[in-house]
C-alpha cells in the first residue's frame, strides 16, 4: 500500500512541474498537442538540428526557426468540435 501511495504522489508531483504529462482529464487532443509543442521546442532549442532542418527544407535557418515557431499556436490543427 505505501508503494503504490508514494507512486501516487510521484506523479502528483511530475504533473505540478510538468504541464506536458497530463492528469486524468487531459484529453488526446490536449496531449498530441503537448507532444508536438515540446518535438517543436526541442527542433528549435538543438541548434545543429534546426540547422539540419534548414538544409534539408533548402530554406534560411531563421526562416525554419520562425515557421517552427507559428506552428507552436496549433500544433495538432483545430480543437475537435465540442472541445472549449
Amino acid at each position: 500500500m505505501a508503494d503504490k501511495l508514494r507512486t501516487q504522489q510521484q506523479l502528483e508531483q511530475l504533473q505540478a512541474r510538468y504541464v506536458g504529462t497530463g492528469h486524468a482529464d487531459t484529453t488526446k487532443f490536449e496531449f498530441v498537442t503537448n507532444i508536438h509543442r515540446d518535438s517543436l521546442a526541442s527542433y528549435i532549442g538543438h541548434p545543429p538540428l534546426l540547422s539540419y532542418m534548414a538544409i534539408g527544407l533548402g530554406e534560411p535557418r531563421e526562416k525554419v526557426r520562425a515557421m517552427l515557431i507559428e506552428k507552436m499556436v496549433q500544433p495538432a490543427g483545430k480543437p475537435p468540435v465540442g472541445e472549449d
